[in-house]
């Protein structure tokens, strides 16, 4: 009998999932934070020195340091600042939505020391006699903009005044900003552009506390003056070890390209899911949407900042989001095919599949925490939607559509419906032929995987040593995240030149000899050995955005910050490998987890050759890209491995060599469909991501496409192949391998009936 009220229950939970989708989503999207790479902005990391070059930079100087870049940032209008201290004597500032990028770099990093001297640099007074906050830019009776100024103490300026002005003819009050050993008025004073701000002659005493700094003043520069000497002074010297920028336009276009690339990713996996799992696959695309909503959900009560690299860690998330219902749905699938109810299928399914998926969530945030423990900005970014992705897939993948399945199934409307499974009548066994799913004919039984693991280890040995080769003569190219230098992308609407571009080099004197270009040559990319400084930084910005119409994109790193970038890296991949190796020998065997780490290593291994040969760029985002790939594919050779488990321990032992076989084939043969299924639906979020997505994550979509595809061969012809060599050395030494570990018996002092 049908129970008609579950079906309701099914429909009206799918109609309330949609129903707050459509009404929510424009509040929740407008809650998330965007980063500065996606509306435009700028970041820089400052290396903190002492003042004078001899005290030490406590934490408490950080904390004033951070708390006088904060006031001056308020200055700006910038909405939403990110300011972080990082180690002992960093600090991070991310402003999203700058106008003036330039200005806001000359605020930040200006010392802003205060001082008035005599015309022989002698200090009289300096910040320290002011009255906080008293700066104020204003027009004098000529209409000129000054800054007026008021002195804690009337009678010491008036002392001030009257040694200056008993020294005529040099009786100049020399008022300096960030006056540094070596500067001398005189000399400076015969320059079309002193160092100082004002030197005013001063011929009495002045009985007053008002002072008026007068110069070549625009009203912009002088607010801009007042705001930097209310703001106070930096108790520390910021020297700028890393910086990138994003121009308002370029933010807005890789926002717009990132999201058409991830709805067709998305409706790829609606289609594929439905064609290939009937009634299945459409629940799944119901909780992909919920997925979805509830990412961006969290990330707006997190009020997280959602940056290119994240937007993309979501897209990936909703591939792996549906491995776990491709799991599940295998795994129905292959008990409704033993004989079982429907109900029975679903219950034994889910219950078999959920190890698997465990161990896949399990891995791959392993890898995600490692990301967010070494990485930097916009990787971080990328490694919390990860995290926040793969615990809500968990959610809804494991619960919210065996949720959603169990309404149906339980309302009996499923019974003998095979076929919304995506199960053939003919493939079903009678129940009572005792058949078990590890005794299904696959299409894939008439090949011998293990037969040739020889050949195919072999192979993958070449490989590797091709690859060494290669990378020895072609080595990598490394971007300015790890070589250090300067990298600016100039946009514009139509197609550049080299010979253009060169001539804009030429004119501000910043002549370049390594000009590509992207996106049908509407992109030209400048990279410079050095690290360009703020005044070389703000003279390209200027003349490319009056020449073009967008503000560039420029990115320095030091050598220090560069070669700091690649050791994280390495730590980050030797971390991440040791601690999945860990975990997959605590929840299989420790032979499993070496040859399962050495088939990933080989995975990312191809992507370093594959960037070697085609000279495609590396940088931070590359060493997130193989991260990742290692936490995606390890969810294959985890389904394959559990399968193989079950195989075995259904055999109870290994006597020979041939029992091992058995074990590995039937595990391969069974898996294989299911292995290529998994990786397709994250193969369609990247696929999409090439395609439609954002030119400036176009090399991490590579790196993961590459990744991912050899991560279906090595899963099935290394990771498994070499477990079959480690266990026939086992087999070897010990004779016999059981493959279930024996239970404890209970003792009890009763006698047992």
């Amino acid at each position: 009998m049908i129970k008609k009220s579950k079906i309701i229950t099914f429909f009206l939970i799918v109609a309330i999932i949609f129903g707050t989708v459509i009404l929510t989503a424009k509040p929740v999207l407008d809650k998330i934070n965007l980063g500065l790479d996606l509306q435009g902005g700028f970041e820089v990391l400052y290396q903190v020195e002492p003042a004078d070059g001899k005290s030490k930079v406590t934490n408490e100087t950080l904390k004033e340091t951070v708390a006088t870049l904060d006031q001056r940032i308020n200055t700006l209008g910038v909405t939403e600042p990110v300011i972080t201290i990082e180690g002992g004597n960093r600090i991070r500032v991310q402003l999203a939505g700058v106008t003036d990028q330039t200005e806001a770099r000359k605020i930040l990093s200006t010392q802003a020391v205060l001082s008035f001297r005599d015309a022989n640099d002698k200090l009289m007074m300096d910040g320290s006699d002011l009255v906080p906050g008293s700066a104020k830019a204003v027009t004098n009776d000529k209409n000129q903009a000054i800054v007026t100024l008021e002195m804690k103490s009337k009678d010491k300026f008036a002392n001030v005044t009257k040694t200056i002005a008993a020294k005529a003819p040099d009786n100049q009050l020399v008022i300096w900003l960030d006056w540094k050993e070596g500067l001398k008025y005189k000399t400076e004073r015969v320059k079309e552009k002193p160092a100082f701000l004002s030197a005013p002659n001063v011929d009495r005493e002045l009985d007053t506390k008002k002072v008026e700094i007068s110069g070549s003043f625009t009203m912009d520069s002088a607010k801009e003056l007042a705001n930097l000497l209310n703001s106070g002074a930096l108790p520390v010297k910021l020297t700028e070890v890393y910086s990138t920028s994003v121009g308002a336009q370029f933010g807005q276009d890789a926002l717009s390209e990132t999201v058409v690339a991830g709805l067709v990713g998305v409706i790829a996996i609606f289609i594929f899911m439905m064609a290939v799992y009937r009634l299945p696959g459409i629940i799944a695309s119901i909780t992909l949407v919920a997925y979805t909503y509830i990412v961006l959900l969290i990330l707006g009560l997190l009020n997280a900042t959602l940056t290119l690299p994240g937007i993309a860690g979501l897209i990936l998330g909703i591939g792996m989001a549906v491995d776990a219902n491709v799991i599940t749905y295998e795994r129905i699938r292959e008990e409704l095919k033993v004989g079982k109810s429907t109900k029975t299928a679903f219950d034994t399914g889910g219950k078999e599949s959920f190890r698997a998926i465990f161990d896949g969530n399990i891995s791959t945030l392993i890898v995600a925490g490692v990301l967010f423990y070494f990485g930097s900005s916009s990787i971080k970014g990328f490694a919390t939607v990860l995290i926040i992705s793969i615990l809500v897939s968990f959610l809804t993948a494991v619960w919210g559509s065996r949720a959603l399945m169990g309404l149906l199934v339980s309302s009996n409307a499923l019974n003998n419906k095979p076929g919304l499974f995506a199960v053939r009548r003919k493939d079903i066994h009678d129940l009572h032929e005792g058949k078990q799913t590890f005794d299904l004919k696959t299409h894939f039984d008439k090949y011998d995987f293990v037969k040739h693991h020889r050949a195919f280890l072999t192979t993958f040995a070449v490989i590797v040593v091709i690859g060494i080769v290669i990378l020895s003569v072609f080595k990598l190219n490394l971007g300015i995240d790890f070589a250090s230098g300067t990298r600016a992308e100039v946009t514009s609407t139509q197609a550049l030149t080299e010979t253009q571009i060169n001539k804009d080099l030429k004119e501000i004197d910043m002549p370049s000899d390594d000009v590509n270009f992207q996106n049908n040559n509407k992109t030209a990319v400048i990279s410079y050995k050095g690290a360009l400084t703020q005044d070389e930084i703000a003279k390209f910005k200027t003349h490319f955005k009056k020449a073009y119409g967008t503000d560039p994109n420029i990115s320095t790193v030091t050598p220090t910050v560069g070669q700091e970038l690649a050791k994280d890296g390495l730590w980050a991949l030797a971390i991440a490998s040791l601690l999945i190796v860990v975990y997959i020998a605590f929840r299989f065997e420790l032979s499993m987890g070496i040859a399962t780490i050495l088939s990933l290593l080989f995975d990312a291994f191809v992507i370093f050759i594959f960037f070697s040969i085609f000279r495609l760029e590396v940088d931070l985002t590359f060493i997130a890209a193989v991260l990742t790939v290692i936490g995606y594919s390890i969810n294959d050779t985890i389904v394959t491995a559990d399968r193989i488990r079950d195989v075995s321990y259904k055999m109870g032992r290994f006597k020979k060599p041939e029992d091992i076989s058995f074990a590995v084939n039937h595990g391969l043969r069974q898996t294989f469909i299911r292995s290529i299924n998994t990786i397709l639906t994250v193969l369609f979020t990247v696929i999409a991501l090439i395609i439609f997505g954002n030119e400036s994550i176009l090399n991490f979509s590579i790196a993961l496409l590459v990744g991912l595809v050899s991560s279906v061969f090595s899963s099935i012809f290394m990771a498994m192949q070499l477990w079959y060599v480690f266990k026939k050395r086992e087999l070897k030494k010990k004779g016999v391998i059981q493959t279930q570990k024996k239970k404890k018996r209970s003792r009890t002092d009763q006698p047992v009936v």
